[in-house]
């Protein structure tokens, strides 16, 4: 009788834990899709004649993905240092991709076309070319382009200053920063057109309260002659910097370049204050409640969509604990920001983080 009850209690055990990988390998598989960089909405089109190719028309499409997915993590520097990627190669960070929205119109081939890209894969070639890329984070900040007329000594807030009038048109799926700009209010005009002496130094902190954003770039603008000098003060994630700029002018239509110049110069601020640094491998255990089911999917979730975790793993588990091993491209202390914003109580016992 005892061996029966032993054999049964065994039994148990195994079923338990049969149960449990088998819970862990299901969510695990279903989350592994989130582990992938997305890039959605390319067009792809040719001409439909003897010689059409859909393979080779997907193809252009994938190297067009490719190119908008390194300029969404990448600074325009960087992006300088990756030239003639084979296509063999390209396609190996491609997990999966979808074709939409095909039609034929005058003999022209049209369709949509959404990648997918291994994030490990993609992350792991960009660190062989020494480049350390960027979480693709989408922010919206408050803008306040300023045109200063040095030869006339005028100051344009809204009517008649080309940036303000044009800054948020032709937008670029690729980029990250969404444009706030000022309303138009007489009682800014008065103020700006007063501080024209001591433009330059001014803080603009009254006209940046009057909006709900933390993150601005008050971007200053001068035109003298055949010279636009542009003073942008850029304050992102608590961070301030200036970025002083000179282009030569020889009509308005340059206005349009300078323009498109100021957005890629932003950007890349913005991505140089999300960069990953994928050559800190930071080794990290934490354990979890085996019994905490509804914890362990959350957990997993998260790590997959946190761009500084590039691996994680069960390290081991027993009835009572699972433990992760994880490889963190930050600091333990930004780790512990990352995984206290997800609402999870982390404490730390013999080196190993818990979560309660």
């Amino acid at each position: 009788m005892q061996i029966i009850n032993k054999f049964l209690k065994l039994k148990k055990v195994y079923i338990y834990i049969f149960s449990y990988v088998l819970f862990i390998i299901i969510f695990s598989t279903s989350l592994l899709k989130a582990n992938t960089f997305k890039v959605s909405d390319i067009e792809i089109s040719s001409a439909f004649d003897l010689n059409f190719s859909k393979s080779r028309v997907i193809d252009d499409g994938f190297r067009e993905s490719f190119y908008n997915l390194l300029s969404m993590i990448t600074t325009s520097g960087d992006r300088n240092k990756i030239k003639n990627v084979s296509l063999k190669e390209l396609k190996s960070m491609i997990d999966s991709f979808t074709i939409s929205d095909e039609k034929f119109i005058n003999n022209e081939y049209f369709a949509k076309l959404e990648s997918s890209f291994n994030k490990k894969k993609t992350l792991s070639f960009l660190e062989k070319k020494n480049i350390f890329p960027s979480t693709p984070t989408r922010n919206q900040i408050l803008l306040i382009p300023i045109f200063v007329d040095s030869q006339n000594e005028k100051i344009y807030l809204f009517t008649e200053n080309f940036f303000y009038n044009k800054w948020n048109e032709n937008k670029i799926n690729y980029h990250l920063l969404d444009y706030l700009l000022p309303t138009e209010d007489l009682e800014d005009i008065s103020m700006i057109q007063g501080i024209y002496n001591t433009i330059e130094n001014y803080d603009f902190i009254d006209l940046i309260k009057k909006y709900d954003l933390q993150d601005y770039i008050v971007s200053i603008i001068f035109k003298n002659k055949n010279e636009i000098k542009v003073l942008s003060k850029i304050s992102l994630n608590n961070s301030f910097k200036i970025d002083n700029r000179k282009y030569k002018i020889t009509n308005e239509e340059n206005f349009s370049a300078i323009l498109k110049d100021l957005k890629n110069i932003y950007e890349d601020y913005w991505k140089k204050e999300n960069q990953i640094n994928t050559s800190i491998k930071l080794p990290l255990t934490i354990t979890i409640d085996t019994k905490e089911y509804e914890k362990i999917v959350k957990l997993e979730k998260t790590l997959n969509n946190l761009d500084l975790v590039s691996n994680f793993y069960i390290l081991r588990f027993n009835n009572k604990n699972t433990y992760y091993k994880i490889i963190y491209n930050g600091s333990p202390k930004t780790f512990y920001n990352d995984i206290t914003k997800k609402n999870f109580k982390l404490t730390m016992e013999n080196n190993i983080w818990a979560i309660r």
